[in-house]
């Protein structure tokens, strides 16, 4: 790829008329070191402290040049200040970890255990005031998905080892673990469960089908941990590179509409809130602090994706090692979409009234503006995405939800990628369901949708008086 603009810091190649191509940005970043000895050290000084010597080079907009003290504490108040700024985490929350095993959830837990450990040391400094904040409480959850990517017996037990080590080792406060296998969306009193699950994966004949589908399984398998173990808010660990594959994954499947719902900062549709800490924290900035700070990661689970998913991947790797900025640049444009009402965590609602004023204190810098956007007619009994002129719904029952009635209530994505198109297959998928996914049909998630009528609606009369 070719410019001919004199001043383009992109990283391309110089046109045909050039002498030769453009340097390295590595080479720029470390600077000439046959030149002038004091354009050396400024080119290789870390940016933000100006003193020590930079020895960390990251992309992102521009690139980036840091010594590792001020690398780790620039990649922390990007976490700190998303988690501050959307009001993530109150004092009064029980926050679960989603702990996968790779470097975006361990530096997201390393983070959150840092933060909870910093609240624990205010509150015994503070102790003795009755106005002291409470600390939050976390917990992790893994989930086991090894009945649909099996591995041998060993590499499981060392996996699990590790991943308990880890958190063990995490600062104080004590974290609770949560290993469950994904079966366990389906009823505790079914002990086919695994069975159950084999057969319904089976019955997607596509790949990125296949993928989603698990994806969706996993989503409410924490959703399920967290209900029954009183957490209030789901910790994710995707970061910027995830996310613009979800952009242009989610554009080539025809999510279009519900894209914005996905890549927020916050996500309140579900029962338990769904937060992004590490959603401005690029890949190679995490794999860089998990080597600098020794963090240990659970490599034996990693699985290679397909279809779709993957091709996005691979397209999206190459782009961005032909330019540095343009994982920030997908997610950054895909930002300006409208988000959802649901895209914003709920006001906190405690007894403790000094408590609630000082977490609103604490946020009230940050404050988001009032969404204004409509809330979507329903979701998606599958993958919960808005839907969009969505009416028969509405009038599902008990006695007449069917396969029929249950494909029609999915969103154009699920009905192409996921559903079988033969009868037959349909009812046969459809009896392999969770039961909590076919509530969600019959419902509709109305319940919700009507709350948020009402609260637009009573914001509508406030503004008139």
């Amino acid at each position: 790829m070719a410019c001919n603009g004199t001043g383009c810091e992109s990283g391309c190649y110089k046109d045909s008329t050039g002498d030769e191509v453009e340097k390295s940005s590595t080479e720029k970043l470390n600077g000439d070191v046959n030149g002038d000895g004091n354009h050396h050290r400024h080119q290789t000084t870390c940016l933000k402290c100006k003193a020590a010597e930079a020895t960390i080079f990251t992309g992102g907009e521009g690139g980036s040049r840091f010594c590792a003290d001020c690398f780790r504490s620039n990649l922390y108040g990007k976490f700190k200040l998303a988690v501050t700024s959307h009001a993530m985490i109150s004092p009064t929350d029980k926050v679960l970890m989603a702990f996968s095993g790779g470097p975006s959830s361990r530096v997201a837990l390393q983070f959150v255990s840092e933060m909870q450990l910093k609240s624990q040391k205010n509150f015994d400094a503070t102790a003795i005031r009755d106005r002291s904040l409470p600390v939050f409480g976390v917990g992790v959850a893994f989930i086991d998905e090894t009945e649909i990517h099996p591995i041998t017996c060993t590499d499981f037990n060392k996996a699990i080892e590790d991943i308990k080590e880890i958190v063990s080792n995490l600062s104080p406060p004590k974290k609770e673990l949560h290993i469950i296998p994904i079966r366990n969306i389906y009823s505790t009193k079914t002990s086919d469960g695994s069975e159950t699950l084999k057969n319904l994966i089976n019955t997607v004949s596509d790949a990125t089908g296949k993928e989603d589908l698990l994806s969706h399984l996993r989503m409410l398998s924490l959703q399920k941990i967290a209900i029954e173990n009183g957490y209030t808010k789901l910790v994710l660990g995707s970061c910027t590179s995830r996310i613009a594959c979800h952009v242009l994954a989610a554009t080539v499947k025809g999510q279009g509409y519900s894209l914005a719902a996905d890549i927020q900062y916050a996500d309140a549709r579900w029962e338990i809130p769904v937060v992004l800490p590490l959603r401005d924290c690029l890949i190679q900035e995490l794999n860089i602090l998990c080597s600098l700070d020794s963090l240990k990661i659970v490599e034996e689970f990693k699985d290679s994706r397909g279809g779709i998913n993957g091709l996005v991947s691979s397209f999206v790797k190459l782009l961005q090692e032909e330019n540095p900025s343009r994982e920030c640049t997908i997610v950054r444009t895909a930002g300006k979409l409208t988000p959802f009402p649901f895209n914003k965590i709920p006001d906190i609602n405690t007894d403790g009234d000094d408590v609630h004023l000082a977490s609103q204190r604490r946020h009230k810098k940050f404050n988001l503006k009032p969404i204004e956007s409509l809330p979507p007619d329903s979701f998606c009994p599958i993958c919960n995405s808005p839907i969009r002129d969505f009416q028969s719904v509405t009038s599902f029952t008990n006695s007449q939800t069917t396969p029929a009635l249950f494909g029609a209530a999915c969103c154009s994505s699920c009905q192409y990628q996921i559903l079988p198109e033969e009868l037959s297959s349909m009812e046969e998928f459809y009896s392999f369901l969770p039961q909590s996914i076919i509530a969600r049909a019959r419902n509709g998630n109305q319940k919700w949708i009507r709350e948020k009528i009402q609260d637009c609606l009573i914001l509508d009369d406030e503004d008139e008086v």
